[in-house]
């Protein structure tokens, strides 16, 4: 077969479980854990998909990452061993702790304007890296970047970079900057505002978000999306991931090869 004769690459996503991963195809999801029993469990199904958003600009970004959290309850359900990214005690006990200091923080009006929103944003990222630092989510989740990063380029998982150009770390320097902007601006606008204002203002920096980040992917070797790449491969490199293990790199194959099985199957 040539190469022009060649199937083309699935454009796969993931996410990181605190035993495993979480792949998403086109159509479908995969999940791969290594259990207590130190078996490797697999499952997958059908994705939910909201059609008819595909050509509104802000909303589809909302609409597909409401989806892929759709994903996560639906494989709790079908995959009993997987254990999700905050599902640990400590995990939530530093997630009600940043709730309890932001509303405080909201509630003190020397806080204004965008140096107290980045402030209170800053605090919001607490109990991800809190999680990405304790047990093996990291190091999953640099399986889950080996695995999809060795299919797309016909490598193998161990010679693969554990950093992925298509990781939600790359959301994330402008999802801060669009939702402190937005945020410091609302508080100009309105003295008090409500949460209903406050989470517009939050999906719509959401949607603002997911645009750039299609751009920078429409566009990756320009100069412009090089440079938006950089805050997220530096937070992939230092704190986000971790070079996994032969035990963690055949979890990631085993979800590799599940989705491209009920892909092909689809």
């Amino acid at each position: 077969m040539t190469d022009t004769e060649k199937t083309p690459k699935l454009r796969l996503g993931g996410m990181a479980l605190r035993n495993g991963l979480l792949v998403h195809g086109p159509t479908h999801w995969s999940a791969a854990v290594r259990g207590d029993d130190g078996e490797i469990h697999v499952a997958s199904g059908p994705k939910p998909r909201a059609k008819g958003f595909d050509d509104v600009p802000g909303a589809r970004g909302v609409i597909r990452l409401g989806e892929a959290m759709v994903v996560i309850p639906i494989v709790r359900k079908n995959l009993p061993q997987a254990r999700l990214p905050f599902e640990s005690a400590s995990v939530l006990g530093v997630m009600a702790g940043t709730t309890i200091v932001t509303q405080l923080l909201r509630r003190n009006r020397r806080l204004r304007g965008a140096a107290g929103e980045a402030v209170i944003a800053g605090i919001g990222l607490a109990p991800s890296l809190f999680a990405l630092r304790s047990g093996d989510l990291a190091a999953y989740h640099g399986a889950e970047h080996k695995a999809i990063g060795a299919y797309e380029a016909d490598d193998t998982a161990r010679e693969t970079s554990k950093e992925h150009d298509r990781c939600g770390s790359h959301l994330m320097t402008p999802l801060l900057t669009l939702n402190v902007a937005g945020a410091a601006l609302l508080r100009r606008v309105v003295a008090n505002p409500g949460p209903g204002a406050q989470a517009a203002v939050g999906l719509a920096a959401i949607g603002a978000s997911v645009e750039v980040f299609a751009w920078a992917e429409r566009h990756h070797d320009s100069m412009l999306a090089r440079a938006l790449r950089v805050p997220g491969h530096e937070l992939q490199r230092v704190l986000g991931t971790r070079e996994p293990d032969d035990r963690q790199l055949a979890v990631g194959q085993a979800a590799l090869d599940e989705i491209l099985r009920v892909e092909g199957a689809a």
